[in-house]
């Protein structure tokens, strides 16, 4: 089959990201004998840089891995919670809004990225936090390319900058325009913030841990709180179409520690173990939608490296059933227990037979241990069944999409794998240039991922103070035969765990190496609600790469799928990295898609 590049193997080192900079950041790293960790952090503070369009310094990272020696993955989750005074009553009764919105202020949570990165390096990583961040300086201080999807965003944004955020004009535009593919884009203000949280550092003095801490606090109860608290005192322009304040203190701030906690496991056919990140985040899903096909063996085909079209279908009418319980059952505030009762067999097999020969256009969540089905009302009602669009046209709620509202691959991500067994998976995002404005006195701006709450009280997902949203990033880990051995996964929003399904089918049933997996045409379903201002969906909706073929979206359209072709190469940015624990062997891949994604290893 061809391959738009090799699969990478040898037995040193991999790794796989979302741009080419961060990757090779990360090889630098490990052939300075750095470990995965090391690496990993490294090359995750560089694409806060590369690609500030999808990830920032003010986000959020959720972070899965495995430590050479020890078969058990872990989670270690950086992602801030709603401020103290982010209240369903505040947002919806005194400022009348019916969702949050997805720009601005207003919906920024804690930024948790910072603490996610540092708490990683100082318990499993071996260097200094000035050798691993240093790259990320360097790049910001003396420039970066500009790629495409950068500047186009931009310049999306740009009459919104000049209108109502003129620091990120100042920060983002070049002679009043969008900076140019192919220019150098520098961002100084962003290199003096992290050398001061160095030099913060280096003064309380210590051995490398004590420096790590001493660089937590100078963040979350130093400069960089007290710059975050006074700037967001000042209303500006939203989706909403009003000027808002933001509802983030130091107190909060002050309050914040990323945290490790279990994964999600779910038992797969052929040995393997699928790890992911619990009901804070979507990661479930996958699990769910694996589960579901599971009892559906005999109509999984890949021909010629093709998944036949049956094997779409099924896939995608899993895919409608397991978001419908995204909808219903996921968020920081779930049920205990509820999660082991929606991964059960019995709960699968309860729910497989609504799987049938056409395409469902209905919404339909389970009951899972029984409990009673409760969506959102926005959800119930149908309010953002059908339209795509942003009726403000102030910022953007999801990172990149498309004319027509289709995301084309928001958020970054990377994979690492060191020559001891240590593997890291995590996809970073938020803090986006175009989600709120430039903090003029640090050079980057605030998350807006509160936009994911419902202003509904009583929900799993409900916007409550100290609670985390439910949010769309998904690493992914997989064990086999209780070794870890592969790591992967994608930007893409609420896609992410449908083009993370596509690239499973074709590795694990499929028998495709790791670059013909993530090279196979890929699909996703736009039936379900989208987790970014406004909240919109398509119940018919079938995204499909035209290398499918004519005869199979042909088939997909008889089954009564509204298909849209995307074209050829159009959607996922998945890369992957693996590791052989007979022989050693590491391997590689990442995705062509956009000209970014790169592996790199020996």
């Amino acid at each position: 089959m061809f391959t738009t590049r090799p699969e990478l193997a040898g037995t040193h080192g991999m790794v796989a990201t979302t741009h080419w900079l961060a990757s090779a950041t990360g090889m630098a790293v490990l052939e300075d004998g750095g470990n995965a960790f090391d690496a990993a952090t490294a090359a995750g503070f560089v694409l806060q840089v590369v690609e500030p369009h999808l990830n920032g310094p003010g986000g959020e990272v959720p972070i899965l891995f495995a430590t050479a020696g020890d078969p058990h993955p872990r989670a270690l989750l950086g992602q801030g919670p709603a401020p103290a005074a982010a209240t369903v009553p505040y947002l919806r009764d005194e400022l009348d809004l019916d969702l949050v919105p997805g720009s601005g202020l207003l919906p920024a949570t804690v930024p948790g990225a910072w603490d996610g990165w540092l708490t990683l390096l100082r318990d499993h990583g071996t260097k200094s936090l000035r050798e691993v961040l240093g790259h990320a300086i360097s790049y910001a201080r003396t420039g970066v390319p500009v790629v495409e999807r950068l500047s186009t965003t931009i310049g999306t944004v740009r009459e919104m900058f000049r209108e109502h955020w003129p620091s990120s004009a100042r920060l983002w535009l070049v002679d009043d325009a969008a900076p140019q593919p192919g220019s150098v884009l520098r961002n100084p203000t962003l290199a003096d913030t992290w050398q001061r949280l160095l030099s913060e550092a280096d003064a309380v003095g210590g051995d490398r841990q004590a420096r790590i801490d001493a660089a937590r606090r100078a963040w979350s109860q130093g400069f960089v709180a007290e710059t975050i608290e006074k700037f967001v005192r000042t209303p500006v322009r939203d989706n909403s179409g009003h000027d808002h304040a933001g509802l983030l203190t130091g107190q909060d701030m002050a309050a914040f520690r990323a945290t490790y906690a279990d994964t999600v496991l779910t038992d797969l056919p052929g040995g393997w173990t699928l790890a992911k990140v619990g009901m804070e985040s979507q990661g479930p899903v996958l699990a769910q939608q694996l589960r579901l096909l599971e009892g559906m063996g005999d109509r999984i085909g890949y021909t010629g490296g093709l998944p036949d079209a049956d094997t779409v279908h099924v896939a995608v009418e899993a895919a409608k059933l397991a978001f419908a319980d995204r909808e219903a059952w996921y968020g920081d505030s779930a049920e205990p227990g509820v999660v082991a009762d929606l991964l059960s067999r019995a709960y699968a097999d309860s729910r497989r037979g609504l799987i049938d020969e056409h395409a469902s256009l209905e919404l339909r969540p389970g009951s899972p241990g029984g409990r009673r089905v409760r969506l959102p009302t926005f959800v119930a009602e149908g309010r953002g069944a059908g339209g795509p669009e942003d009726p403000s046209g102030v910022g953007l709620g999801e990172p990149t999409v498309s004319p027509s509202g289709e995301s084309r691959g928001d958020t970054v991500h990377l994979d690492v794998v060191d020559r001891w067994g240590n593997i890291v998976s995590a996809t970073p995002s938020g803090g986006w240039l175009q989600s709120s404005p430039a903090i003029p006195e640090l050079g980057f701006c605030l998350g807006t991922r509160a936009q994911m709450f419902w202003l509904q009280e009583g929900l799993p997902n409900s916007l409550v103070p100290g609670k985390r949203p439910r949010i769309t990033l998904s690493p992914s880990l997989a064990l086999r035969e209780g070794v870890p051995v592969l790591a992967f996964g994608t930007p893409g929003g609420d896609q992410q765990d449908q083009w993370q399904l596509c690239f499973w089918l074709a590795h694990v049933h499929g028998g495709l190496n790791l670059q013909e997996a993530i090279d196979a045409p890929a699909w996703h379903s736009r039936a379900f609600p989208t987790s970014f201002y406004p909240r919109t969906w398509q119940p018919g909706r079938l995204m499909v790469e035209s290398r499918l073929g004519p005869e199979r979206i042909a088939d997909l359209e008889r089954r009564g799928h509204e298909v849209v072709d995307a074209g050829p190469w159009a959607l996922g940015r998945l890369s992957a990295v693996s590791r052989d624990p007979e022989t050693g062997l590491l391997r590689a891949a990442a995705n062509a898609r956009g000209a970014q994604g790169y592996a790199v290893g020996r």
